[in-house]
């Protein structure tokens, strides 16, 4: 069996278009698991939900950003910390603006039901024998810092204490990686849209499994990313000037800087 797992597409149909026409390059698969972060922080929310409903045997998971759009919640940095520093007032007015934006142009649509009927985790067991999770950020759990290079093994060790799986697969961070520790492995996918430099273009993974054993490859696809920012402008996306940065290379990781993150 082969199953392409991808995550965080942000709203980016130019970035998915790209990961598909590679997956069908590579001879197609028969199930695609799409671990979460559908439709925020881009500019066509719709045409990626329109697009993912689509495919033959696909999996969802919901991500934190598809939370924010069905609860109303929002990601830091929160309104008491304006009050403590004025300073990130633009940095909130920028988050309101673009999930109101994404909101609007799914929400008379229907697809806010579908949004929030998604699971928070997916399992198989392999024909192996592995046990195979797919979960957002980490196990139990949608947000929060996930699962990124800069965790020591013992960090990752308690994030994945208890988890039931052999091998993990996650998103959330924009960082791919496959690392080991107990006897689990973790994958991070790395992300469709907006992953971090110095390797801009579109992460995914291809796992292909028998009785005998499994095998993964992480696969990169460049796409034209100068084409996301002319329809964030044709669109008038709020969040434009936020993930113009990720598509030009200006924002990095939480774990590596200070700068904050929407997704």
């Amino acid at each position: 069996m082969r199953i392409a797992l991808l995550s965080d597409i942000h709203g980016n149909t130019i970035a998915l278009d790209a990961v598909l026409d590679d997956i069908r390059c590579a001879g197609g698969v028969n199930e695609y698991w799409v671990v979460g972060d559908l439709v925020a922080i881009g500019p066509d929310p719709l045409g990626v939900l329109d697009r993912l409903v689509k495919l033959d045997n696909a999996y969802f998971i919901r991500g934190n950003t598809d939370r924010y759009l069905v609860t109303g919640e929002r990601p830091p940095p929160t309104i008491n910390d304006v009050a403590c520093d004025l300073d990130l007032l633009p940095t909130v007015l920028e988050i309101t603006r673009s999930f109101a934006w994404t909101l609007g142009a799914i929400a008379t649509t229907g697809w806010l039901d579908w949004l929030a009927a998604l699971p928070t985790e997916q399992r198989l067991i392999l024909p192996d024998g592995t046990r195979l999770l797919a979960v957002h950020a980490a196990p139990g759990t949608d947000g929060g810092d996930g699962i990124h290079p800069a965790l020591s093994d013992d960090e990752l060790r308690t994030i994945l204490n208890g988890c039931g799986a052999d091998l993990v697969c996650v998103g959330h961070t924009h960082w791919a990686l496959d690392r080991s520790v107990e006897g689990i492995r973790v994958v991070n996918l790395g992300s469709v849209s907006n992953p971090y430099p110095p390797d801009l273009r579109a992460s995914y993974v291809l796992l292909e499994a028998d009785k005998r054993a499994y095998r993964l490859e992480h696969c990169r696809v460049d796409y034209n990313r100068e084409a996301v920012i002319a329809l964030m402008e044709r669109m008038h996306f709020s969040g434009a000037n936020y993930a113009a940065k990720f598509m030009q290379g200006q924002h990095l990781p939480r774990w590596m800087s200070q700068t904050r993150d929407l997704g």
